[in-house]
């Protein structure tokens, strides 16, 4: 087993090894949309988490190159989408720039009207809560407004630079 040696007091970590090593811990893959005048707009994050019960809170962190976080940030509404295990095109869909996104892709409105994608895990639908400097990223809050899940759906993973898929139940 190989480990990685600390990094002297005063130094920087690298990036690459900061993704290499932080890249160990697996994340659910989410999309963030939302119904803008020309149509829906939205983006892949892999950075999303609940944030607070009281209030009801979420957080996820756009890349500070997104140039469609800067377009739900106006709308001031979104929806996370939690992406489940057969949705790895569509991860890299949204995950694209200067395309069509929506393009053949199946989704509802929510009772709120932002768009939530067909056959996935869970939707979280917010509104913009607060930002802050997070380095080459923002991180965002937002208060959720409703939200849902289906329970017979298992989602996507990211893992070690890679899609994963759990485990099938033992039994």
């Amino acid at each position: 087993m190989s480990e990685t040696q600390p990094v002297p007091e005063g130094e920087v970590v690298d990036s690459t090894t900061m993704r290499r090593v932080m890249g160990h811990f697996a994340s659910g893959v989410t999309i963030v949309t939302a119904l803008a005048s020309e149509g829906p707009v939205g983006f892949t994050c892999q950075s999303f988490s609940s944030l607070s019960l009281d209030p009801p809170l979420v957080v996820f962190a756009p890349a500070r190159s997104s140039r469609s976080w800067p377009r739900l940030r106006e709308l001031g509404r979104f929806c996370v989408n939690v992406l489940a295990e057969e949705q790895t095109e569509l991860s890299d869909g949204f995950a694209s720039s200067g395309v069509d996104k929506f393009a053949g892709v199946s989704w509802r409105p929510s009772r709120l009207g932002q768009p939530v994608l067909a056959d996935v895990v869970a939707w979280v639908d917010c509104e913009l809560w607060a930002e802050y400097d997070g380095g080459d990223h923002t991180v965002v809050t937002a208060r959720v407004l409703d939200l849902g899940a289906d329970e017979g759906r298992r989602p996507l993973l990211f893992h070690r630079g890679a899609y994963r898929l759990l485990e099938s139940p033992q039994g």
